[in-house]
């Protein structure tokens, strides 16, 4: 982990949530009590902090300094506001397209997802706040710096963020196999968001129904799926080949 990106202890965390910092998830040891830990889970429910209980084998592989049974992981990146990201985008163009990852856990996969929607021109990526990919520096790495470039939100709950895109005149597109119709046979020419799943479960059900179109890819060998990541690339570049055709 790159030392700018951590830090420990527990009245250390607990300042950081405090001050806003931009946290991306918090590790605390499994059986951890007294007071100040007490408080310290206290702000994180009431700000959502992705947290994992873990044994203090695993804190001690995160860092060698006294962490009192707390380890942060604090982004490198600063995290839009949903409304803001999309108020912002509608304004200044007329075809936005934008990436939902739901609870994708990979952080390459991440990197390497951000790297593909900068590459065909996404304008937003939303991710939820709990158990999705951290943005680490193996996710700057593997992104090649695209994650500076591209504005990321956090939201509570994707299904949330499906209704408001909706709402914003932005139709909604989940990549999974349940479904006949194929990604080559859906209007992405339009303002558009398209949604991809977490590597071992998809998209979930309740995010699924709430979509306004379900796509799947033609998968003709005995596999029966791509990486996340690959399955992305080709969704974001059917839609920059059908935008870059409805102009010529």
């Amino acid at each position: 982990m790159d030392k700018t990106t951590q830090i420990y202890g527990i009245r250390a965390v607990i300042e950081a949530i405090n001050a806003n910092e931009p946290i991306d998830k918090v590790f605390v040891q499994k059986g951890l009590k007294g007071d100040l830990s007490r408080e310290l889970e206290g702000i994180i429910r009431k700000n959502g902090i992705n947290t994992s209980y873990v044994p203090i084998e695993k804190l001690n592989r995160l860092t060698q300094n006294n962490h009192q049974g707390v380890v942060a992981n604090i982004s490198p990146i600063t995290f839009y506001e949903l409304e803001e990201l999309v108020e912002s985008v509608v304004a200044d163009k007329k075809a936005p397209l934008f990436l939902l990852l739901d609870q994708l856990s990979d952080v390459r996969n991440f990197g390497a997802i951000i790297r593909t929607a900068e590459c065909t021109g996404v304008d937003g990526i939303i991710i939820q706040k709990k158990g999705a990919a951290p943005v680490t520096a193996d996710t700057i790495k593997t992104s090649a710096g695209a994650a500076f470039k591209v504005p990321i939100a956090k939201v509570d709950h994707i299904k949330d963020a499906v209704y408001y895109l909706q709402a914003s005149g932005i139709s909604v597109v989940g990549a999974t196999e349940k479904t006949e119709t194929s990604v080559y046979d859906v209007n992405f020419t339009g303002p558009s968001a398209i949604i991809m799943g977490s590597e071992d479960r998809g998209i979930s059900p309740s995010t699924l129904k709430a979509a306004d179109h379900l796509a799947k890819l033609p998968l003709l060998g005995e596999i029966e799926s791509l990486n996340v990541s690959v399955a992305c690339a080709v969704f974001l570049y059917e839609a920059v080949r059908q935008r870059t055709s409805a102009k010529s």
